[in-house]
């Protein structure tokens, strides 16, 4: 099966995507992870990539279709995989298209977590970090710390990342409707698109999503 996800900044596409993937038995395949990937490994398209970031550019459409090109034709995705963060525009989304119809092969559907735009600032802006271990993740409302400012498991100061501040989550999603939500309505001309409501645990949203795609297999 191949599937891709798409939904705004604090939707839960990364844990949503993992448990999919794992339930699926298909590779589930990050923008994130390609380019660190890529980076770290010293590719042509790393090295690239990372020339354009450090100059404090944007990346290329061409270097992203062509780390997520790869990527689909390792071994483990011949039988599928899942798209986390790709394609997050039209221009990727054609390219998509070109490669899939080129290697014979088609898309399953478009999962389109859907969230309410105010939980979504909700929920980004109320994260609290931990400095000393940037694992440990509570929320100023879903999941408080027993001493506000505290983390509970090591005793670090928490802290608001300049990212989740709410300004900046609100230009994120600017970003998101721009570019982003036009390739849901790309989509929705292939008759691929299918809505989950993303509201909810995290188990809950999961067994949406595979119900949604049992009843179109």
């Amino acid at each position: 099966m191949r599937i891709v996800l798409v939904g705004p900044p604090g939707a839960g596409k990364g844990t949503q995507a993992a448990y999919l993937a794992k339930n699926l038995a298909i590779p589930h395949i990050s923008t994130g992870d390609l380019f660190r990937a890529n980076i770290s490994q010293g590719t042509p398209l790393g090295v690239e990539a990372k020339s354009y970031m450090d100059a404090g550019n944007l990346v290329p459409d061409s270097v992203t279709i062509g780390m997520a090109e790869d990527r689909m034709e390792q071994a483990d995705a011949a039988e599928g995989f899942l798209l986390d963060g790709f394609p997050r525009n039209l221009g990727q989304a054609e390219a998509l298209d070109e490669y899939l119809k080129n290697n014979g092969l088609t898309l399953d559907a478009v999962l389109d977590l859907e969230v309410p735009e105010e939980e979504v600032v909700k929920r980004i802006a109320g994260r609290r970090i931990c400095r000393n271990d940037s694992s440990h993740v509570f929320h100023a409302e879903y999941n408080k710390p027993k001493a506000e400012g505290v983390c509970d498991v090591c005793g670090g100061e928490l802290y608001q990342r300049d990212d989740d501040r709410e300004e900046t989550v609100r230009k994120r999603l600017e970003v998101y409707h721009t570019e982003t939500e036009p390739i849901i309505d790309y989509y929705k001309d292939q008759d691929l698109v299918v809505t989950i409501p993303a509201l909810g645990k995290v188990e809950e949203v999961t067994k949406r999503a595979m119900d949604a795609l049992q009843r179109g297999a």
